[in-house]
């Protein structure tokens, strides 16, 4: 019987040493990338620029983060791995970006070579290589958190917020430098207001290709990943040079921008959906096996019956109460995802213990739940162990 320390999120197979060494030298990496890039910013443009830059640069990260925060309500990523995202855009990729691209240019300027060459080839390619690393870092991390195409799309879209936001920076500030705050006014309705999505739709490319990747074996394991790659450097490129034709960037914008997004808007529903539709399948089987209740596994994989019985926790139960519940919830879209994943074959090792070991902290939450609450439970929340399996 798991103790009064849960819910685990999963049980860690290895050393907490380790893991420690490991987000510190991560920690580490992108801090050091964040502020080579930020010093370089400072020294061109000055520090009242940069300031400014800053505060206008954060106003599309709030909008655009939450909009990538609203499609991952079925099994909520870990805070933990969502800054890890951000943290690898805004510090390792731009890092990354700044020195290839600057060599780059001045390789390409020695030998004549136009500019379009350097906006349409060489910056995409670094850019999307560069933050496509990121998410394979998630990957790497926690593979047992990567479970599809819209946890791709979410951990991309952060590492794309990451990357947009300090390039932000840098165009903000360089606009106010030179052209004072018309040219500011211009470059942030462009930036922030016109295309705040750019930089995490190319990434969110690479990153539903990913997530679909781990849910399949064989080639298309490898292949996916690579195709998604090209067509986000692509994307990328005719993005670049939409600027160097008069009517560039509105044919472009219109033309691909749009129809691109409103694709993958399409896309990540489709996923999102088909995620309720696992929950739906595997919880229900839990149920009929006893290990859930027919009203919790109703409610778990149901958004507005999550929400009605969040309300229902914090009235009955206040702050304890919600928490239980959130935490119920959460635990049982990963319950369902990992079933979803033994049925496919992807599962990793050990992924039976995991499984009994989230039931059992499932066990545990409903009691929380019930123990916090004040009056009975409608019929779509968490009853307590009435039919269950205990």
């Amino acid at each position: 019987m798991l103790t009064a320390a849960l819910p685990v999120r999963r049980p860690a197979r290895r050393t907490r040493a380790r893991d420690v060494l490991v987000a510190a030298l991560l920690a580490l990496v992108m801090v050091a990338g964040l502020l080579r890039v930020l010093g370089i910013v400072l020294v061109e443009n000055g520090p009242s620029a940069v300031a400014v830059g800053l505060a206008l640069a954060l106003l599309p990260v709030l909008l655009v983060g939450a909009a990538f925060l609203w499609l991952d309500r079925y099994e909520a990523e870990p805070p933990g791995l969502l800054l890890v995202a951000l943290g690898w855009g805004g510090g390792v990729a731009t890092a990354i970006a700044l020195a290839v691209n600057t060599q780059a240019s001045v390789l390409l300027d020695a030998s004549g070579e136009p500019g379009p060459v350097s906006l349409g080839v060489v910056a995409p390619l670094t850019e999307e290589v560069a933050k496509a690393l990121g998410v394979v870092a998630v990957l790497l991390l926690r593979r047992r958190e990567f479970d599809g195409v819209v946890d791709g799309v979410v951990y991309a879209g952060m590492v794309g917020i990451g990357f947009a936001f300090v390039e932000n920076v840098l165009y903000f500030s360089g606009a106010l430098v030179a052209g004072g705050t018309q040219q500011l006014a211009v470059t942030f309705v462009l930036r922030a207001v016109v295309s705040p999505f750019a930089h995490p739709l190319f990434t969110v490319v690479v990153g539903a290709a990913i997530g679909a990747a781990v849910a399949r074996r064989g080639r298309a394991r490898w292949l996916l990943p690579v195709g998604g790659l090209a067509v986000a450097v692509l994307l990328h490129g005719v993005w670049n040079l939409s600027t160097f034709a008069p009517l560039g960037f509105p044919v472009v914008y219109l033309a691909l921008q749009v129809p691109v997004f409103a694709g993958v808007v399409v896309l990540v529903v489709l996923a999102r959906r088909r995620e309720g539709r696992v929950l739906r399948r595997h919880l229900a089987a839990y149920a009929d096996a006893g290990w859930l209740t027919p009203a919790e596994a109703h409610m778990a994989a149901s958004l507005p019956e999550r929400r009605r019985a969040r309300r229902w926790a914090r009235s009955t139960g206040g702050r304890d109460g919600v928490e239980a519940m959130a935490d119920f919830q959460h635990l049982a879209g990963e319950l369902a995802l990992l079933r979803e994943r033994r049925v496919r074959g992807t599962a990793h090792r050990g992924a039976a213990e995991d499984e009994r070991d989230l039931v059992r902290s499932l066990w545990v939450l409903r009691e929380r739940v019930l123990a916090a609450s004040t009056r009975p439970a409608p019929a779509a929340v968490p009853v307590g162990a009435t039919g269950a399996a205990a």
